[in-house]
């Protein structure tokens, strides 16, 4: 059996078709999904390493204040807020691909990926607790999760109210002449 005669992946009734994988790499030969792709990774990586510095220069200006970093909140909370305004945004923009796909990677995975920190929550809970102060590591937990849950709900929303809509086209007239025909 000869390479004509073996199905392409876009070919009905193969495999499906990979949803990272753009239409125009399947012409050929497929290229690799976007997660195993260096340009991909570096991007989330250059990302990362922006929003984890900007997380660690926050702070380090606004230390924890009695075992509990309210820093830390602000920014999962935060973080939280514009990845649920920046993927409703791009959402209703059109596909994943090209420059809106890079965004998502860059800001979304990357920059709010390293800004975020939700081991830091786990690890400040983890401490309030093992200290006793069962009320503070609890409620500090619950209500980090409660505002980012708030939060991207919110940042869904305001991307949802600044969306450009799409306008009706103006009624015609049957008659456009003015009279009787």
């Amino acid at each position: 059996m000869t390479d004509d005669h073996r199905r392409r992946p876009t070919d009905s009734g193969s495999i499906p078709i990979d949803p990272d994988v753009e239409v125009e790499e399947t012409d050929t030969r497929p290229d690799r999904p976007v997660h195993l792709r260096w340009s991909a990774l570096a991007t989330v990586a250059v990302g990362g390493a922006l929003g984890t510095g900007v997380r660690a220069v926050l702070a380090e200006a606004f230390p924890a204040h009695d075992g509990v970093s309210w820093v830390v909140l602000a920014i999962n909370v935060t973080g939280a807020f514009v990845l649920g305004l920046l993927l409703e945004a791009l959402a209703h923009r059109g596909p994943d691909v090209g420059r809106r796909r890079t965004l998502r990677l860059f800001v979304g995975t990357g920059v709010l990926g390293g800004f975020t920190t939700y081991s830091t929550l786990a690890d400040d809970t983890a401490q309030l607790l093992d200290a006793g102060r069962w009320g503070a590591g609890s409620g500090y937990a619950l209500l980090s999760v409660a505002a980012g849950l708030v939060a991207v709900v919110a940042g869904l929303w305001v991307a949802a109210l600044v969306r450009p809509r799409a306008t009706a086209a103006p009624a015609r007239s049957a008659d456009t002449t003015g009279g009787d025909r």
